[in-house]
């Protein structure tokens, strides 16, 4: 997985978005309980939370970045991004481009060997411009349903993603609902919807 990877994911969620009708952002996102307004917040959260555990000259093995992370409302995503309500939605996607923008950056200028903690497992530059698309694609995913729009990334950018994070998929499905089934958003043939799941982001040898 490549800075330019993670570019292309960034720069196609975000044209999907768009797209959405001005007054749909509260509706709910998919199958989770935040709406789409927080969903955004929350990918653009992550995105900036990847981007920092890559930031210090010697990125942190035993934790995260200690920023503050709260919540707005009881049972919504605790972030440190917030975006302004008053920008819009126009405002809020540039918030999740700038964030994405950040770990492009920080996935481009690392040092390939350095390695840094996530709860999954202490990754690689590579590691983290992974799990940023995936988060990118599921949530995108997620935010579709609620704002009723189309949204089917590359083939070949799911694979990659499933080959880094997910080495325990099947192989001989198409890789965007196997994508799907490994974050437990959807059934393959033979395979139940997973009820819990988690990627594997340590480097492998």
């Amino acid at each position: 997985m490549t800075a330019e990877d993670l570019d292309l994911a960034v720069q196609l969620a975000v044209a999907a978005l768009r797209q959405a009708p001005p007054g749909a952002w509260d509706a709910k996102a998919g199958s989770l309980e935040w709406d789409c307004w927080e969903t955004v917040e929350h990918l653009s959260d992550d995105l900036f939370a990847y981007a920092a555990q890559l930031g210090p000259k010697t990125p942190p093995m035993d934790g995260e970045v200690p920023f503050v992370w709260e919540s707005r409302r009881p049972g919504g995503p605790a972030n440190a991004v917030h975006a302004n309500r008053e920008a819009g939605p126009a405002g809020l996607l540039q918030v999740l481009e700038a964030c994405g923008g950040l770990l492009i950056a920080m996935v481009r200028s690392t040092p390939p060997d350095a390695r840094a903690h996530h709860v999954f497992g202490a990754s690689d530059p590579e590691g983290f411009a992974a799990m940023g698309i995936v988060e990118i694609l599921v949530h995108t995913h997620d935010l579709a349903e609620g704002l009723g729009l189309l949204w089917e990334p590359p083939a070949g950018l799911c694979s990659r993603v499933l080959g880094r994070l997910f080495p325990d998929a099947p192989r001989d499905t198409d890789p965007w609902p196997t994508l799907l089934w490994a974050t437990g958003r959807a059934e393959l043939p033979g395979l139940s919807r997973l009820t819990s799941w988690r990627w594997h982001g340590s480097v492998r040898t």
